[in-house]
């Protein structure tokens, strides 16, 4: 029996996924198995074989016990003594996509396909968003 991967110039599909009242993590992991492609019957772990995926909402996503005041976010200038800090309710009013960006990308591989993958997922915190002309399915996860 031969076996046949996948081929890169396949055509992908876009989803959209609303986030309203879904729990981070819960919404993270599905939404990085979509853009791995592991849903598809011609998964390839070293080929991106993943689709399209546009967030709205992010703004009202849930999280759960005491995260918003625990979980924190840090960055580094680079410079000695550099480190910035911030909890997860600081990032949900200033960078509500960002939140959501970090949780999944923290799911995908750690190489330049895990970077090529984060290049397919487009994050909103409202409502609307410029990508209706790819004609985006609504899927509920």
């Amino acid at each position: 029996m031969k076996t046949t991967w996948a081929k890169k110039d396949e055509n992908r599909n876009w989803y959209t996924v609303d986030v309203e009242g879904k729990t981070l993590g819960r919404v993270a992991s599905q939404i990085a198995k979509i853009l791995i492609g592991k849903h598809k019957p011609e998964y390839t772990p070293f080929i991106d074989t993943g689709d399209f995926v546009v967030v709205i909402n992010a703004e009202k996503i849930r999280v759960t016990g005491k995260k918003l005041s625990d979980k924190k976010y840090y960055r580094h200038s680079g410079y000695l003594g550099g480190l910035k800090e911030k909890n997860l309710e600081q990032m949900l009013t200033d960078k509500p996509e960002e939140v959501l960006k970090l949780a999944v990308k923290r799911m995908l591989p750690k190489n330049r396909l895990g970077r090529q993958m984060l290049k397919k997922l487009k994050v909103y915190a409202g409502e609307s968003h410029p990508h209706e002309a790819q004609k985006p399915v609504l899927i509920e996860l």
